[in-house]
Order: structure tokens, then sequence, then C-alpha cells
């Protein structure tokens, strides 16, 4: 009888512990549930008077209307400002997330101008498997210490050196275009890609891919692939949590990517640190001597000799953070901004013409590459950069999570709510760009844009965590772009609505940049 009874009391033991326990967890998913549902509740009210676009749903918000495709989700997000233009401020949830767009000039000033809000949206966690916490992802003390710790590395005088890789590449790339003169149409936008990637490579890593030569280079189809599986996470919530994100074919491609794209970097830095200790090593001959004034610095070089204020170098991660940041960030915008500029002056034949004299003017009828004076005097070339980045900047949108409870534009913006800036909407503000559909270089000039609000035009982003590269970017468009109008005469075969916009994380056109070629200075053009 002993042993039944502590065999009963031994199940009802167990029986009841269990049910403690179960009973322990479902409390704790409902304080958690209800805490979150307080919190939604609670950014609902206090952000209740912003305008909203239509189709919101409690606790779905606007995910059922939400266009998984980039292409319409982009055009969705546009035709929503174009038909908000008199509010300054639109309102969208993600779930229980609320997202605030901001397209206007004073708004937009508000937040990039404030030290405080200076951390990226949640999304931009999805690109940390790859780019760490360097320069685009990091936040608080660790971004300021590095900004400070890179900014030299792009003063005008190093970037100088950087010239001849561009304009190497750049005679490449007309080289690979000459095929195409007289010819019908064709889709550039891959030649300028290409190129632009072979440029940043040498640049930041010193290392020569031959991209141009060679576009089937595993390390270029990892990074394409790697931009494209990310976007793609960034706009379907199932894909947001790592172990659901391995459930799909998304997830192992990112994951083989990754080791692609990190093996690659991790061995250009090996190496590179390797040839500088044999290099140091010796000093004091001859021959090592003549190998350090021959080699051609990079990025890598100067990362793998700076120090903060306390006299630290970087580690090997940190460098590979930085690398591969300047890798994502300084190929794909440029690229995008000079197939857009193609696309503009062969589009406009009266803008192409006075670039044309121009640049006769500075170069004649020479085909020497391009020095740093040659390209200061590009005084209208640079207005056509710009009126290009205006029209198709090529970071369409940038996010920021908002730290504090605060007013803006005379709304209410809840902490924890994520700040949607659209540069694209942003920049066709009828009140500082009429007309904005046209393309007009003239806008830049220094008469024209004084009084113009400083963030009505921020394609490099501005304040605080304004673009640390929009130097670097200026002149390699301007080599590029120089060199391949020295040589040929551009004639685009799309219309605007053919294009078919994609606002990723960088703006694409869908369907290419098509163009027709000719020689330059013949009868033909």
């Amino acid at each position: 009888r002993m042993a039944l009874w502590l065999v009963n009391l031994g199940r009802n033991v167990l029986l009841w512990g269990a049910i403690s326990a179960v009973s322990l967890v479902g409390a704790t998913l409902i304080v958690n549930l209800l805490k979150m549902v307080a919190s939604y509740a609670q950014k609902w009210h206090h952000m209740r008077s912003i305008p909203s676009i239509p189709g919101f749903l409690p606790f779905l918000g606007h995910s059922l209307i939400i266009k998984p495709d980039s292409r319409e989700f982009f055009q969705q997000m546009i035709s929503y400002t174009e038909g908000n233009r008199d509010v300054s401020l639109l309102k969208l949830w993600l779930g229980p997330m609320p997202v605030v767009a901001m397209y206007n000039a004073e708004v937009v000033e508000v937040i990039l101008t404030n030290s405080k809000e200076i951390d990226k949206s949640f999304m931009y966690k999805f690109l940390e498997p790859w780019l760490g916490l360097g320069l685009l992802t990091s936040t608080g003390n660790k971004w300021r210490s590095r900004r400070k710790m890179l900014t030299p590395t792009f003063h005008f005088t190093i970037l100088e050196d950087f010239l001849d890789v561009m304009n190497e590449q750049s005679n490449i790339l007309v080289n690979k275009l000459a095929k195409h003169v007289n010819q019908e149409a064709f889709n550039c936008f891959f030649y300028i890609t290409l190129c632009a990637l072979d440029i940043i490579c040498e640049t930041a890593m010193g290392k020569n891919i031959g991209a141009q030569s060679n576009n089937d280079s595993e390390y270029v189809r990892a990074v394409y692939r790697m931009s494209d599986v990310i976007y793609r996470r960034m706009r379907v919530p199932w894909l947001w949590l790592d172990f659901s994100f391995l459930l799909f074919k998304e997830g192992w491609e990112h994951k083989r990517c990754l080791k692609i794209v990190h093996a690659f970097t991790n061995n250009v830095i090996a190496e590179r640190a390797n040839e500088m200790k044999r290099d140091k090593e010796c000093k004091g001959d001859d021959k090592g001597t003549t190998f350090s004034k021959n080699k051609r610095q990079a990025f890598l070089d100067m990362l793998l000799n700076v120090t903060d204020d306390e006299g630290n170098k970087l580690s090997h991660e940190d460098i590979r953070e930085e690398v591969d940041t300047f890798m994502f960030e300084g190929h794909d915008t440029t690229a995008a901004a000079i197939n857009w500029a193609l696309y503009l002056l062969g589009s406009y034949p009266e803008v192409q013409k006075t670039l044309d004299n121009e640049l006769d003017e500075v170069f004649g009828k020479s085909d020497r590459p391009a020095t740093l004076e040659d390209l200061k005097k590009l005084k209208y070339l640079e207005c056509i950069i710009k009126e290009t980045l205006r029209i198709f900047p090529s970071v369409p949108m940038i996010a920021r999570s908002i730290n504090q409870n605060c007013n803006v534009g005379g709304y209410n913006i809840a902490k924890g709510s994520q700040a949607l800036i659209i540069f694209y909407a942003l920049h066709r503000d009828p009140k500082y760009f009429p007309d904005p559909e046209e393309f007009k270089p003239e806008r830049f000039f220094p008469e024209n844009s004084k009084g113009r609000h400083p963030y009505a035009y921020v394609p490099f982003s501005a304040g605080p965590r304004n673009c640390i590269g929009q130097r670097f970017a200026m002149m390699e468009e301007k080599t590029i772009l120089s060199c391949i109008l020295r040589h040929f005469w551009v004639e685009s075969t799309q219309k605007r609505e053919e294009l078919g916009l994609s606002g990723e994380l960088i703006l694409r056109p869908i369907n290419g940049i098509w163009i027709k070629l000719k020689r330059r200075n013949t009868d033909e053009s």
C-alpha cells in the first residue's frame, strides 16, 4: 500500500508540475502578448493624426495590400506620395510596426540632422551577415569612432591616386562598347556595372578581378545574388526570422553566396597583409623599396594601417566589414548613376550637344587620360550628373529607426517607428523643381541653386550619416562618362514608361538601358 501510495503521489506531483509549467509558459505568453497589444495600441493612439494610406486592418496593418514584387511596390509607394503632396507625412503599417513615409524637405531635414536619430532601420540587420557592423550598419559609439577613422582615407588628395584605375577601366569599357557602333540598340547596363565593379575591386582591395573580361566570375555572381536575396527578405515578413529564412530556397542561396564573398575578401586581406609584412621586412633592400614605390595603394592598405584615438589598429574582422561595405556600396550606386545619365543624354540630344562642346574645350580631339584638373573643369558634366541623381537617385529611399517620441511636421511619431525617407519623391517636389520630370542640368547652375532648400536634394543623404564616398563617386562618374562621350554619340531607344523602375536597394531599370552608339566627331553624329 505504501508503495502504491508513493507511486500515486509521484504521479500527482509530476502532473501538477506539468500543469504548473504549462500554466507558467501560458501565462508568460499571455503577458508578452498583452504587452505587445498595449504597445501597439499606444503607438496607434499616439500616431492616429498622421494621414494613413487606405487599406489598414488591425494588427495586419497594410500587409495585405503591399505589393510583393519590387517594381510594383516601388510604383505603389510613389503613387501614394504623388497623391499626397499636400501632406508632409504618410503612415503605413507593416503588421504591428508603424512606418512613416517622408518626402518633404522640411520634414526630411528634421530627421537627417538629428544626431540622436542615426540608427538605421531594423531592415538593415539583414545586411549584417554580409557587412557585419561596418560603416553602413553600425551605430552609436562604434559608428562615430569608425567614421572618424575612415574619413581621412577619402581625402581628395588620396582619391587622386585612384584616377589611373578609373581611366584604365574606362578605356577597357570604351573598347567593349566600340563593337556596337552603328549597330542595333543594345543593353548597356551590365557593361557599365562590370566596369564599376572592376574599379571598386582595384581601389578598395588592390585586386584586379577582370570582371569586364570575365563576367562569369563566381564572386561577381555571388555579389549580385546576395543583393537580390537580401532585398526580397526585407519585403517578406516570413523571411525575417533566421530559422524560417533557412526553410526557403533564398536562405540557402544566401548562405552559399555569403561563403563565397567572405572567402574572397578574407583571402585578399590576408594576401595584402602578407605583402605589406614582407615589404616592411625588406625595407632596407633596394628591391623592397622599389616594390613599395610601385605598388598601387588601395583602401585596404589604409585600413591595415589606420588607428583610432588610442592607437589601436582595426582587426581582420573590422577590415573585412569595411572592405565588404565599400564593395557593396561602391559599385552598384555609381554604375546606376552612369547608366541613367547615358539614358537621359540619349533622350535629350540638345543637352548632349552642349556637353560635346565642353568636352572639346577641355580635351580637344585628344583621347588622353583625364586628369584631376580636367575633371574640375567639367562643370556642365557635373550639373548633368546632379540632375541625373535628382531624377533617378541611385538609392531611392533609406530607412531610420526612431529612437524617441518626437514631433515632426506637426505630427507625433512614436518611439520604435520606422522613418522611410523617399529621395525619389523628395527630388520631385514642384515647389523646388518646377517640371520635375524634365531633364534640365541648368537647375544646378550656381545662380539657379541659390536659395533652394538644402534638404530638397540629397542624393548622397545628408547630416551626420551622409555618404562618405560621394567625392569618390562623383570622380568616377565624371571619368567614365567623359571617356565614353569623347568617343561616342548616344541615342536612347526607350520611352520613360518603358524602363520599368525597380526601387530595390538601388534604383534599377527592370528592362535595362537600351542605346545606340555612333562615332563622335563624324558627320553621322
